[in-house]
């Protein structure tokens, strides 16, 4: 892998265990949510138009992301409201690379290596050492249902992002896609109860930071993506699920004691496996 993929990797690893913690310790992270998109599609809106290059054919990927996109922030911002981010994040993280080596076997007829299957036991091992054994606590629970539901919707524009990116520039494929997730999502935000007012008041530098960081992150491993093969892109990715664990303590003021430590250490493991395999 060569050094630069993997700093660009490692990089998008960081900055996005980094904002799903700024916006899982918001007192609001639905309207925190809200302020990250709008900063973010602002920002890079210059940087898409000196960067543009995009052919016919990405449209309809664009469309499609789009419409995931909105589905996974909407997901996350409820899924951080609910639960701690030490038990979302390394279920969503972790599980999304397994839906998709399934969804290659079942439908695409890719196969799988044996590692890889020893790599999807070892993540299904961390998700139960994170939601944690023999636990009925509510948030714990209601964690490892919507980390699922975030899986799933990473998965699915995971698999539509990997062949749209070869028909536009990844700053401005990215920047197509969230246009529209974001003025779906603050549409939906000013018509609910008091969303204008939640706007207002996560109108913040945090929130604003953490849409910088989200774009970046992901942008950077789009850039990664075509400078290496995409199993060691998405290795070094999913660093991000022990980096957010041990950060979770100090930035999110969350309790991360040794058993979900150990739990995101071995998504972390069978993510690789899987990956590499």
């Amino acid at each position: 892998m060569p050094l630069d993929a993997f700093a660009l990797a490692l990089g998008s690893a960081f900055l996005h265990a980094l904002w799903n913690l700024i916006l899982g310790r918001e007192r609001d992270p639905g309207g925190a949510t809200a302020i990250a998109l709008l900063v973010s599609i602002v920002v890079f809106a210059p940087v898409a138009a000196l960067r543009w290059d995009a052919d016919a054919e990405v449209w309809p990927f664009v469309a499609v992301t789009s419409a995931l996109q909105l589905l996974y922030f909407a997901l996350l911002a409820t899924a951080y409201t609910r639960a701690p981010v030490s038990v979302v994040y390394p279920i969503a993280r972790g599980l999304a690379p397994v839906i998709v080596l399934v969804v290659g076997v079942t439908v695409l007829g890719t196969g799988a290596a044996a590692a890889q299957v020893v790599g999807v036991c070892l993540v299904g091992l961390g998700v139960l050492l994170v939601r944690g054994l023999g636990s009925d606590r509510a948030d714990r629970s209601t964690g490892a249902a919507y980390g699922v539901a975030v899986a799933t919707s990473i998965a699915a524009y995971t698999l539509v992002d990997a062949h749209g990116v070869e028909h536009a520039d990844p700053i401005v494929y990215l920047e197509l896609g969230m246009i529209p997730a974001t003025l779906g999502y603050v549409a939906f935000l000013v018509v609910a109860r008091d969303g204008a007012v939640r706007m207002r008041e996560a109108a913040r530098p945090l929130p604003a930071l953490a849409g910088l960081l989200s774009f970046a992150a992901y942008a950077m491993v789009l850039g990664a993506l075509l400078l290496a093969p995409a199993a060691s892109v998405a290795a070094v990715r999913e660093t991000s699920v022990l980096i957010a664990a041990l950060l979770a303590a100090p930035l999110a003021r969350e309790r991360v004691g040794p058993l979900r430590l150990a739990g995101a250490t071995l998504v972390v493991a069978g993510v690789a496996l899987i990956a590499l395999g």
